[in-house]
């Protein structure tokens, strides 16, 4: 089994030889979060492509590279992300996720996700004294992608397609692991996919009785319900 000095090694060679796509990631990572919030006519588009450039730059970046070195499960990583990476290409041509802010606890977690998994994560490394380049990078390994992605899901107007949160979950567990080997900045991945799946799951139970096509759209400048469960 890997130990936490090795994994700092192989994010340190990792990102000397891929510099400067951190600039180029955290570009789209913010742009995600902002179509999330602020919804345009291509946020249901746009935010699925840029989840799958994430999961399959892993894929092909990392997860198999990290095979080919002999870290064996490196392989069974990559199919579930190659999955999940297709799954976000699948919907950008076929719309199912769609995207919009309510003034509700799902929405606040999600962006709270979200900024952990771009500011939180280098935060809370270099305060374990993981410094760049030995971290892991937002948007271009694999754990900062889970917290991530389950903070755009919550920020999502209507049901989502429970087979989205399966990998993502599942991965998320993982974090058990990692930080029993010193990784402990990925607590926030641990906690984003259990309270953010949770929370999905509740969210969408209570939408179950409303039927996604007649979800109504806001009218602009409506006022949103400050409550913290949603009212739909």
């Amino acid at each position: 089994m890997i130990t936490g000095e090795q994994l700092l090694e192989v994010f340190a060679a990792y990102n000397q030889q891929i510099w400067p796509m951190p600039v180029v990631v955290y570009l789209l990572g913010i742009s995600g979060l902002f179509l999330a919030v602020r919804k345009t006519a291509y946020s249901s588009r746009v935010i699925p492509v840029i989840l799958a450039f994430f999961w399959l730059w892993a894929v092909l970046m990392f997860w198999l590279p990290s095979g080919l070195q002999g870290f064996s499960p490196g392989y069974i990583f990559a199919a579930l992300f190659l999955i999940q990476g297709v799954l976000f290409l699948v919907y950008a041509l076929k719309p199912k996720l769609f995207f919009g802010f309510k003034k509700d606890a799902y929405s606040f977690a999600g962006i709270a996700f979200a900024l952990y998994a771009l500011v939180g994560y280098p935060l809370f490394s270099a305060l374990l004294g993981h410094i760049y380049p030995r971290t892991p990078i937002f948007g271009l390994t694999p754990c900062p992608v889970i917290a991530y992605t389950f903070g755009l899901l919550l920020l999502t107007e209507r049901k989502v397609p429970k087979v989205t949160l399966i990998i993502p979950f599942f991965y998320a567990l993982s974090g058990f692991l990692w930080i029993s080997i010193g990784m402990v900045e990925d607590i926030g991945m641990l906690v984003s996919g259990l309270l953010g799946a949770w929370l999905i799951w509740i969210r969408d139970a209570r939408r179950a009785s409303v039927p996604s096509e007649s979800v109504p759209e806001p009218e602009p400048g409506a006022a949103w319900s400050l409550d913290l469960l949603d009212k739909d």
